[in-house]
């Protein structure tokens, strides 16, 4: 009876079920491919992610002037720019691997820049995770593929005497396209059954 009644704590709709497991903010990993030096790790980037904001698209309207009012459609799409902020770590990995990736799209010392796109442009992926860590592989529920990636803005930020922070550095990214792939991986081995987890007694109740 007491399982019964957490599928209550959701509102009342026309076909029963219970509230839906949520994804969880603080679960996430983000990977950088051909970020930097060519074919070098980006391991040592993914670990000193401290918050990543998930693509935004937007579709500018065509306005279409017909008799006595308007019609829209819409145009052409366009990917907002995401934004990752890092700790800079004391060994200087963080900030060598960002300035090799700036180096590739623009030589400040010889004042030359990449010949195309292809030269420095790389791949960001954000996956959202199940929590799993450890001896178990965590599960993706959710990746966003971003193609087309660059730099538009590398901020060093500050440094105070009256803080008890770490360094950080914030990269904005501007990509040309992106593809969410959701459940790549999803099995609920653990316990769960189609989003739902497991209540008291081997039960299956919401979250």
């Amino acid at each position: 009876m007491a399982i019964a009644s957490l599928n209550r704590f959701t509102v009342p709709t026309a076909e029963p079920g219970g509230l839906l497991m949520p994804k969880l903010k603080f679960r996430f990993r983000v990977e950088f491919i051909n970020f930097g030096v060519i074919g070098a790790s980006s391991t040592e980037l993914t670990r000193q992610v401290m918050d990543f904001t998930r693509p935004t698209v937007n579709f500018e309207p065509v306005e279409i002037p017909v008799y006595n009012s308007r019609i829209y459609l819409a145009g052409k799409p366009n990917w907002e720019l995401v934004t990752v902020n890092l700790r800079d770590d004391a060994g200087g990995t963080v900030t060598k691997k960002i300035g090799e990736q700036i180096q590739k799209q623009f030589d400040f010392m010889e004042q030359a820049s990449a010949s195309s796109g292809i030269d420095y442009k790389f791949q960001t992926n954000l996956e959202i995770l199940d929590g799993a860590n450890g001896a178990t592989t965590p599960q993706v529920l959710e990746r966003w593929e971003m193609y087309g990636c660059f730099l538009t803005n590398v901020n060093y930020n500050d440094v105070n005497y009256n803080t008890n922070e770490p360094v950080t550095i914030a990269m904005q990214i501007r990509f040309d396209n992106a593809q969410l792939v959701t459940n790549p991986d999803v099995t609920f081995s653990r316990g769960a059954t189609s989003g739902l987890i497991t209540g008291a007694g081997g039960a299956t109740a919401p979250v």
